[in-house]
C-alpha cells in the first residue's frame, strides 16, 4: 500500500528551519514577554499624538516594533502546526500567537482615529517638513484615504479585539479538514490501496489509472460532505462576519470593504468577472481537446488532470536547478538569493507527512527568513508550485530588505503577480529545454492546470463568494444545500456540456477551501495575478532587460510604498484595464491549439 509519512520520517535538511527564528521555544516565550511590556508601553502614547512629530514619530516606531515582534512571533508558532495539525502544543502556540496579535491590535488602535483627528494637512505638512516623519508619507496618505471609515478610538479598540474570536470560524474549518477528516483508501485498477491525504490528493488526481483517479476524487470530495454542514456553519459565520465588519466601518458592501482600503477600484473585479465568463468557450473547447485525447466517450471531473503522455518525473532537486536556471533572465543576485534559500538556509518544508495542512503558502516577517510549506510529489505540478511560491518568497525578500517595516506588507493583489511570474518563467525555460514530444505535452498539462486553478477556479470561488455574501447582506439563510446548489451550477456553467458534472461532489468544492473563503475577497486575485505576471512576463522572455531591472527595482522593490495598481505601472502592466486578461486568455488558448497539434484532439 502506497503511504504517507510521519513527520519524525521527513530527513531535516526537507524540514523548514523555525530554529532561525528563534533558538527555542525558550526563547520563543522571551519573546512574548517582551511583546506584553511594549503593548503596555504603547499606552502612554493614547491623547498625544496631536503633541507633534517627535510623539508621532515615537509611537509608529513602536508600533513598528510591535508588529514586527508579533510577526516573528507568529511565523514560528504557525510553523510547528501547519506541518503537524494533529501536534496539540502546536496548536496552542498557534492559539497564544493569534491572541496576542489582537490584543497588540487592539492596543494600537487609538492610533489611528487620534492622528486623523490632527487633520490631513497638518500630518502631510508634517511629513514634508520633518525628517522623522518623512518615511511615513504615503502612511498618511492611505490614512488620509481611508478616513470615513475609521472609527473612534474606543470603536477601533473592540474592533482589534475581535480579531480573536473571529478567527474561529476558519480555525474550526481548518482543524476538520486538516487533522479529524477521515478518508477512505483509493485503489488502482490493480487492486492496489493508495492513502489519500492533504498532502497526496494532488498526485492521485493526476495519476494514469482511471480508477485509482476516480476513488481518490470521489473518497476526498465525500470526505468533506461527511461534515459539511459543519463547515457551512463555519463558512456562513465567516460570510457574516465579513458583512458585520464592513458595516462596522461603513462599506456599502463586503466586496468594498475587501478592495477599497487596498485602493483596488471595484471596476477590477467586475471586469475580471465579466472577462472571465466571455471567454468560458475557451474552457469548453479546452474540454473537448481533453477527452478527445484520453479517447474517452465522457470526461468527468475527475479526468481533467489525467495525464496524456507519460507524466514528468522531477525530483525536488532537479526542481530547485530548473527553477533556478529558468529565472536567470532576473540576474545572478536573485537566483543566487533563491539557490541559497533552497539548498542551505531550509526556506522550504517540501514533502507531505501525516497531518500536515492542505495547499502550499509562503510565510516569514520582517527579520526572517522566507518559508514555504508544500508537499512535493516529484512531478512537474510540484515544480510549478515551488516555483510560484517562490515567487511569492522573493518578492518578501526584496521588499524586506529594501523597505521599512511599514511597507513590508505589499497586499495579495500584488502578491500574486509576483508568484505567477516566476512560473512563466521558469515554464518558458523548461519549454525551450525539454523538446521531445512527451515532454512538451507534459509542459502543456502542467501550463494548463496552472490555469485550471488561477483561470477557471479561482474565479468560479470569486463568483461564488460574491453570491453568498451579498445573500448575506440581504439576510438570506446559508445553508450547505445552498451552497453546494450554487456551486454546482457555477461549476456546471464552466464545464458546459464537455464534462459530466457529479452535482453533490463537484458541489461540495467550496468547502474544499478552508482558509481562500474566509479572506474575504482574496481568491479574484489569483486571476488577476496570473494576468499581471504574464503581461510583465512577456518583454523579460523577449529578452529586454531593461524590464528585468524594473520588474526587480520598481515592483519587487517597491513593496507597499505606493498604492498597488501604481506599483503595477511603474512596472509595466495596468490592471484596471481588461486587456492584460484577454491577453492572458489568448495565452492560454495557444498552449490548447499546441496540446491540439501534439495529440492529435479536436476542438472544433
Amino acid at each position: 500500500m502506497q503511504t504517507v509519512r510521519e513527520r519524525s520520517e521527513i530527513p531535516e535538511q526537507y524540514k523548514w528551519d523555525p530554529f532561525s527564528i528563534f533558538p527555542s521555544q525558550a526563547a520563543w516565550e522571551a519573546a512574548i514577554d517582551e511583546v506584553n511590556t511594549l503593548i503596555a508601553r504603547a499606552a502612554q502614547f493614547r491623547g498625544r499624538l496631536h503633541e507633534g512629530p517627535p510623539v508621532i514619530a515615537d509611537f509608529l516606531g513602536l508600533s513598528e516594533t510591535i508588529m514586527r515582534n508579533v510577526g516573528q512571533i507568529t511565523v514560528f508558532a504557525t510553523m510547528f502546526y501547519t506541518v503537524d495539525t494533529n501536534d496539540r502544543e502546536a496548536s496552542a502556540m498557534r492559539d497564544r500567537a493569534i491572541g496576542l496579535q489582537a490584543r497588540a491590535s487592539a492596543a494600537l488602535a487609538f492610533g489611528e482615529p487620534e492622528l486623523l483627528a490632527i487633520g490631513a494637512d497638518q500630518l502631510l505638512t508634517w511629513a514634508d517638513q520633518d525628517e522623522y516623519l518623512a518615511t511615513y508619507r504615503h502612511y498618511f496618505e492611505r490614512l488620509i484615504a481611508r478616513a470615513p471609515h475609521v472609527r473612534s478610538a474606543e470603536v477601533e479598540e473592540l474592533l482589534g479585539q475581535v480579531r480573536d474570536p473571529f478567527a474561529a470560524a476558519s480555525a474550526v474549518h481548518g482543524v476538520l479538514a486538516n487533522a479529524e477528516l477521515r478518508f477512505p483508501l483509493a485503489y488502482d485498477s490493480n487492486g492496489e490501496a493508495y492513502e489519500i491525504t492533504q498532502g497526496t490528493i494532488n498526485a492521485l488526481i493526476t495519476h494514469p489509472d482511471r480508477t485509482l483517479r476516480k476513488q481518490a476524487w470521489e473518497g476526498y470530495a465525500d470526505a468533506h460532505i461527511a461534515v459539511e454542514n459543519t463547515m457551512a456553519q463555519c463558512l456562513a459565520t465567516g460570510v457574516k462576519q465579513n458583512v458585520f465588519l464592513a458595516r462596522a466601518r461603513r462599506y456599502a458592501s463586503a466586496l468594498e470593504a475587501a478592495l477599497k482600503p487596498n485602493f483596488i477600484p471595484l471596476e477590477v473585479f467586475h471586469n475580471l468577472i465579466a472577462t472571465f465568463e466571455r471567454h468560458l468557450p475557451i474552457w469548453h473547447r479546452y474540454w473537448r481537446v481533453r477527452r478527445a485525447a484520453l479517447g474517452v466517450d465522457e470526461l468527468h471531473v475527475y479526468d481533467t488532470k489525467a495525464p496524456l503522455a507519460t507524466p514528468l518525473i522531477v525530483p525536488y532537486e532537479r526542481a530547485v536547478d530548473w527553477i533556478c536556471a529558468g529565472m536567470a533572465p532576473l540576474g545572478n543576485e536573485y537566483v543566487q538569493i533563491m539557490r541559497r534559500g533552497l539548498r542551505e538556509q531550509r526556506w522550504v518544508d517540501v514533502y507531505p507527512n501525516r497531518g500536515k495542512r492542505a495547499g502550499a503558502f509562503s510565510t516569514g516577517a520582517p527579520g526572517t527568513h522566507p518559508f514555504i510549506m508544500m508537499s512535493y510529489n516529484d512531478d512537474i505540478f510540484s515544480l510549478s508550485t515551488l516555483a510560484h511560491e517562490l515567487g511569492h518568497s522573493m518578492h518578501s525578500y526584496y521588499t524586506r530588505r529594501t523597505q521599512p517595516v511599514i511597507y513590508t506588507n505589499y497586499g495579495l493583489f500584488l502578491a500574486e503577480v509576483a508568484s505567477n511570474f516566476n512560473q512563466a518563467l521558469v515554464r518558458a525555460y523548461l519549454f525551450q529545454t525539454l523538446t521531445d514530444r512527451n515532454a512538451q505535452i507534459g509542459l502543456i498539462e502542467e501550463a494548463m492546470a496552472n490555469f485550471h486553478r488561477y483561470f477557471f477556479i479561482m474565479p468560479t470561488l470569486a463568483r461564488f463568494e460574491l453570491a453568498i455574501h451579498q445573500r448575506a447582506e440581504r439576510g438570506q439563510p446559508l445553508t450547505a444545500t445552498i451552497f453546494n446548489e450554487l456551486m454546482a451550477d457555477l461549476f456546471a456553467e464552466g464545464y458546459g456540456s464537455e464534462v459530466v458534472v457529479d452535482r453533490a461532489r463537484v458541489g461540495n468544492t467550496w468547502a474544499q477551501f478552508s482558509t481562500h473563503l474566509y479572506a474575504n475577497f482574496y481568491v479574484y486575485q489569483y486571476a488577476t495575478g496570473i494576468a499581471g505576471a504574464h503581461a510583465l512576463a512577456a518583454p523579460i522572455l523577449a529578452g529586454n532587460a531593461d524590464a528585468a531591472d524594473r520588474y526587480i527595482n520598481e515592483f519587487l522593490k517597491a513593496g507597499g510604498s505606493r498604492f498597488p495598481l501604481d506599483t503595477l505601472r511603474q512596472a509595466g502592466v495596468d490592471l484596471t484595464s481588461p486587456e492584460p486578461v484577454e491577453q492572458t486568455f489568448a495565452v492560454m488558448a495557444s498552449y490548447i491549439d499546441r496540446l491540439e497539434q501534439l495529440v492529435g484532439g479536436s476542438g472544433s
